[in-house]
């Protein structure tokens, strides 16, 4: 086991590493390419680790950004969104051009069938040839406009296309900004507006309960340990919690250590069973490096339960889960408490993100 003095070294050498591979490489000290590279080089994120390893020799600010927006979305919000508008508007205005560019030829098209209708009336005798010249011009007046016509639809179709590809992007940013970047589940972003959901309906309120779970003593893990391996703890606790309940229910990482479950369909006594058979899942999973073997010890959660019926609002939903979350804590931790079994005490601010 390393002692925290160690630790603390390891990660000096780490920011080293990091800032003589971002001068090796040519990449420029911004706070966000320190970002990228520190997590890289830690081994706490592999996805991004592959990543970065796929760079080229110089890699663009450009690649760079690309690998940002994708494991750190929620610090390059305001870039995406900036060019996805730029994106838009300057697709509207293509399309506007092209529209006006129709209009005017449909209308040119409309002069030479009244003049032609014009010319027609006006005479009492037609010649053969003066026949074929008129059926030439508007042969090849509306050729032309069917010609233009196409080319219009095709260039709409590629612009539309064009919109497309902004709108997915645009909808993979939302659906990372609502994602935490170390576990990959929901974050607090998404929790504060799916519990707010559950008020928005005299359903929501009967069937849906809340779970919170709390790591215990995880600030003595961080310390001996140091923090990369109190983020592997947390990936795996967050994988035990996604893959424990069903497909359709809602879980998040809304803190540090602290995770929410809303479960959907459910009775207390049957929401209780779901969690207290995490908690024991949880408390039985070998914590365990792979590369060094070393044993962290047992881990346990400290949960607690509140059902939607029971609460007023949001707020007063999280604030008594919490309440029973912390009289798990104080009455020896690695339990379950229900809130409809005790008196409480005031709990902690939960809308962080409540402005969108």
């Amino acid at each position: 086991m390393q002692p925290a003095t160690a630790q603390t070294e390891r990660n000096a050498d780490i920011a080293s590493t990091v800032v003589a591979t971002m001068r090796q490489l040519g990449v420029l000290g911004l706070p966000r390419n320190y970002e990228i590279f520190y997590e890289a080089l830690s081994g706490t994120n592999h996805e991004l680790s592959l990543a970065v390893v796929s760079l080229s020799n110089r890699p663009t600010q450009d690649e760079l950004d690309k690998i940002g927006r994708t494991f750190f979305a929620q610090n390059h919000g305001p870039s995406i969104v900036e060019h996805a508008r730029d994106v838009i508007a300057r697709e509207l205005e293509d399309v506007a051009l092209l529209l006006r560019s129709e209009r005017n030829h449909i209308e040119k098209y409309g002069r030479i069938l009244d003049e032609t209708s014009s010319g027609l009336s006006s005479r009492s005798l037609l010649s053969q040839d003066l026949l074929q010249k008129i059926a030439n011009a508007m042969s090849a007046a509306t050729n032309s406009t069917i010609d233009h016509g196409r080319q219009v639809a095709t260039t709409l179709s590629d612009k539309t296309a064009e919109l497309e590809s902004v709108k997915s992007k645009l909808e993979e940013y939302k659906r990372l900004a609502d994602t935490d970047p170390l576990t990959h589940i929901w974050n607090r972003r998404a929790f504060d507006k799916e519990i707010t959901r559950i008020y928005n309906s005299n359903k929501g309120i009967l069937f849906n309960a809340l779970i919170l779970a709390d790591i215990d003593r995880f600030k003595d893990i961080n310390d001996r340990y140091g923090h990369p391996v109190g983020d592997k703890i947390i990936q795996i606790i967050a994988d035990i919690l996604q893959t424990s309940i069903r497909g359709d229910m809602f879980v998040a990482r809304t803190g540090g250590e602290e995770f929410a479950l809303i479960i959907e369909g459910a009775s207390e006594d049957t929401t209780y069973e779901i969690a207290e058979r995490i908690r024991a899942l949880i408390e039985q999973t070998p914590f365990t490096s792979s590369q060094t073997g070393t044993n962290y010890g047992t881990v346990t959660v400290s949960m607690g339960i509140c059902m939607a019926s029971e609460a007023e609002n949001p707020e007063d939903l999280y604030t008594k889960a919490d309440r029973a979350l912390y009289r798990s804590k104080v009455s020896g931790r690695n339990r379950v408490t229900r809130h409809s079994t005790m008196a409480g005490r005031s709990g902690k601010s939960w809308l962080l993100y409540k402005k969108d």
